[in-house]
């Protein structure tokens, strides 16, 4: 069976949408601001599908920088049978206009969406697109093969899968997450283009860079506001041996002469599995040749040696979400956190050479305007002593499935439900500090930290090298960017 796995070009004055491997979407800048994330689990899907005979193409006109007739005209000499296409929140409607057009043209195509938005709400784009399938769930590479074999060889559909069946709309049941990630093959980086997606990157200071997922998702997984819980529900966490995540490493180092990887599990594995894949790269002699990103939690099972041991391992970027300085909001939004733990890891991460990057939003429904200054004060006061090295701050957004959105809908507190404004740069919930405050919050958080003496002397630091040059110089264009998005 021909199988493509796509993501069209959608035109657009915000920008380039972060479609793929992002749980809270963002447009981003065209120019040189434009970039694509490596999709992980679409790349697991092709490399699986490829294993078991399908033929495979990968057309992903977002990270190609095509147009959207030069996508068409790939996909027309493709002439494959199946389509999928992962969608998230704030371009579903543009997604449904597009399925409409793709069957227009090609009326014998099977039009597959994939997704947390479609997870959330399978039956609203059933009812709005003339989509074949739906897949739920996060474990979409082992539910596509599913679905190709279903329709190559009448194989029965697993659970998650929605389908017409003449003009009534079937599913195959709640979605499960139980498949044994340890029998997915490696991922073939050639057949998904891994260059595509190397050279520019905020998470990667040296390049060429490459993304790997060793866990699905994050092994807490309650956070009420994070997309991803609709895709995995962290009861259902797992994650690959240690052998097989080295393994990924080796073939990234050997092969494709990578220098910097980012593990994007919601949270890296922690504990022993952490303290042993550190141990494997530092016997593989890895920290001379390669760095090492991922994101953390600041409650894991880690001590001040450890911290220590990832650096010895060639660790370099942290990403912790931090979210608010205010206790209760941590609480409701079932972060696990508490505010005095924050620091103490910080310190603990930059005591081994590592540079935290924090993820801060704002515009909480209960939040006041005094805790937005509190998180405003927290965020200079850590970078004044040091402990941060770089932030992102955006405006919360409650996704469609998570216990935020439907908390805000109880409440009555959504302003809207046209899902084109879900792009975190506006407020879609009611919230009496207002949206001009709350645009300034998010200005004041990029300009209030940027300037403190601490960060400007790392900045010129960093300068010293042409790696540091190329990092710094994208991530100025980023930082102008955010003071025009948040305007």
């Amino acid at each position: 069976m021909k199988i493509a796995i796509g993501y069209p070009p959608l035109e657009n004055i915000k920008g380039v949408p972060q479609i793929s491997q992002n749980r809270q979407f963002q447009w981003t800048g065209g120019g040189n601001l434009a970039y694509s994330i490596y999709p992980v689990i679409p790349a697991s899907a092709a490399t699986l599908l490829k294993s078991k005979g399908h033929q495979v193409f990968w057309l992903d006109g977002l990270a190609e920088k095509i147009s959207y007739s030069q996508w068409q005209k790939q996909l027309a000499e493709a002439q494959p049978d199946l389509l999928a296409l992962e969608t998230k929140t704030p371009v579903i409607q543009l997604y449904w206009r597009l399925i409409a057009d793709l069957k227009k043209r090609y009326p014998n195509l099977k039009l597959v969406l994939m997704g947390d938005h479609v997870t959330a709400l399978p039956l609203e784009s059933m009812d709005k697109s003339p989509v074949d399938f739906i897949l739920t769930g996060g474990d979409y590479d082992f539910l596509l093969l599913n679905l190709a074999d279903h329709i190559a060889k009448g194989k029965q559909l697993e659970p998650g899968i929605w389908y017409r069946s003449g003009t009534t709309i079937k599913n195959s049941g709640k979605f499960k997450l139980d498949h044994d990630l340890e029998a997915l093959p490696l991922i073939d980086r050639e057949l998904t283009r891994w260059h595509l997606y190397a050279y520019k990157n905020s998470n990667f200071f040296r390049a060429p860079g490459a993304y790997t997922m060793f866990g699905r998702d994050c092994w807490w997984g309650k956070c009420t506001f994070c997309s991803w819980t609709t895709l995995f529900p962290g009861r259902c966490y797992r994650r690959i041996s240690v052998s097989k995540a080295l393994s990924e490493v080796d073939w990234l180092v050997n092969h494709c002469r990578v220098k910097e990887i980012m593990d994007d599990s919601g949270t890296f594995p922690d504990g022993e599995w952490l303290r042993q894949f550190c141990r494997g790269l530092i016997k593989k002699g890895y920290p001379k040749r390669l760095r090492f990103n991922c994101n953390l939690r600041f409650n894991a099972d880690l001590t001040g040696q450890d911290y220590q041991l990832m650096g010895r391992a060639g660790f370099r970027f942290i990403l912790y979400g931090l979210e608010s300085a205010s206790q209760t909001t941590l609480n409701k939004i079932n972060k696990n956190l508490k505010v005095e733990q924050i620091e103490p890891v910080l310190t603990w991460a930059k005591q081994a050479g590592l540079a935290p990057h924090l993820t801060i939003m704002v515009g909480y429904p209960w939040e006041k305007a005094g805790d937005l200054e509190n998180t405003m004060d927290l965020a200079v006061s850590l970078f004044k002593k040091g402990l941060a090295d770089s932030m992102q701050a955006t405006i919360v957004i409650p996704y469609p499935g998570t216990p935020l959105y439907r908390f805000c809908r109880q409440k009555g507190l959504l302003k809207t439900t046209n899902w084109q404004h879900y792009d975190m740069r506006q407020s879609v919930i009611k919230t009496s500090v207002g949206e001009r405050k709350l645009l300034s919050a998010v200005r004041g958080l990029y300009s209030r930290t940027i300037w403190t003496p601490r960060f400007l002397v790392n900045t010129l630091w960093q300068l010293k090298s042409w790696d540091g040059i190329k990092y710094v110089t994208f991530q100025a264009y980023k930082y102008f960017g955010k003071l025009r998005e948040f305007k």
